[in-house]
């Protein structure tokens, strides 16, 4: 027994793969070759094919960015949250639909929800408000932008198809950085979404916490979290490595000037010298993680042409343009101007070998095994 436990802590954040399955859906509609989005994820079809096959958080964070870069879809993750059936979720789900109030449902939600997604810490905070965070376990936060936004849509739609009433956030708070979001989705909430924040949340008025549910089934209930428990309780990830929570940590701070170790080991509940020896053990120091966040996110930036190299490097935290534009050359043998002219190229050369013909029926989603 000892030697299962053992094995089962340390493993890296998984997820059920409902959301990358969706998206491979979507591709193949699309007439996409499928395979070739696959592979750069790590995945493979037989992967994707079989429903019961979980899939590494961070390969379904790859793949929906580059289903998202090959159907020229920024708001990947928003367009499906919005149009999949919620009971293909399955468990969680139907454990939430069955609680007897709102609350009731969100209480079920922050501790079933590793069954669905172990790389997403989901918690509910009750001071005046309610408001349901979302915390990155195990992965870099800074990659994502799909699947975050995927989420906060369905906490949305759940909450409103339990209720029976339109649910309206006060507020959406959002750690990656978006320019602006399209009228039809600020629509969709009803409220603002803020972006580029420090942590991710949805905030809702206390009153939502009583709400009665629909489908509220006590004895469903208790069956069912009798279950969730039983699934749970053989759930076990490790947080992560030391390199990725300060990433998560150091990424929203970067344009100002919280982005430093001082800082940093503050927010981790660490002292510097014990950060610093924690990172030393993977060989890593405060340093070298800051300058392979700036490259990463300066990749990332140079993909988006309404960004100037100017406002990135305020992003990235540089008080000088040319301070940037020296450090990413000396990293890449380029300049910004000349990464970002060939990323686009690129882009344009991959979508163009990418078009195959449509085949199968109207949904192919039913070939992937949705959110079960």
């Amino acid at each position: 027994m000892r030697k299962t436990d053992k094995r089962r802590v340390g493993r890296l954040p998984t997820a059920s793969g409902g959301i990358a399955r969706l998206a491979c859906a979507r591709a193949v509609a699309a007439g996409l070759q499928l395979e070739a989005l696959l592979k750069p994820a790590g995945l493979t079809m037989q992967q994707i094919k079989n429903p019961n096959f979980r899939i590494s958080v961070s390969k379904q964070i790859k793949l929906l960015d580059l289903v998202a870069e090959a159907m020229e879809d920024e708001f990947l993750g928003f367009h499906l949250a919005r149009e999949f059936d919620l009971r293909e979720i399955g468990l969680l789900y139907y454990v939430q639909s069955s609680s007897k109030t709102f609350g009731d449902a969100l209480r079920r939600l922050s501790r079933y929800s590793a069954l669905q997604n172990e790389g997403v810490r989901i918690g509910v905070v009750r001071r005046g408000n309610v408001t349901v965070t979302l915390e990155y376990v195990g992965v870099t936060r800074i990659n994502d932008r799909h699947q975050i936004e995927f989420f906060v849509t369905s906490l949305v739609r759940i909450g409103r198809e339990l209720t029976g009433r339109r649910l309206v956030p006060s507020s959406i708070r959002l750690v990656h950085r978006r320019p602006q979001i399209s009228t039809d989705l600020k629509a969709l909430f009803g409220c603002d979404i803020a972006f580029n924040n420090s942590a991710d949340a949805i905030v809702f008025p206390k009153s939502v916490e009583s709400l009665p549910l629909v489908g509220a089934d006590f004895y469903l209930n208790s069956l069912l979290s009798r279950y969730c428990e039983e699934a749970i309780s053989a759930r076990r990830v490790k947080s992560g490595t030391w390199r990725t929570r300060v990433e998560n940590v150091l990424a929203p701070l970067l344009p100002y000037d919280d982005a430093n170790v001082s800082e940093i080991s503050q927010r981790l509940g660490v002292s510097e010298r014990t950060l610093a020896r924690r990172l030393a053990s993977e060989g890593l120091t405060f340093a070298r993680v800051v300058d392979d966040l700036r490259l990463d996110l300066a990749k990332r930036y140079l993909r988006e042409p309404e960004l100037s190299i100017a406002k990135i490097a305020w992003l990235l935290g540089y008080r000088q343009l040319s301070s940037f534009c020296h450090a990413f050359k000396r990293r890449t043998g380029k300049t910004p101007t000349q990464s970002r002219g060939a990323s686009e190229l690129g882009r344009g050369m991959s979508k163009a070998g990418q078009k195959l013909p449509i085949h199968g029926g109207n949904r192919p989603e039913r070939n992937f095994g949705i959110l079960r």
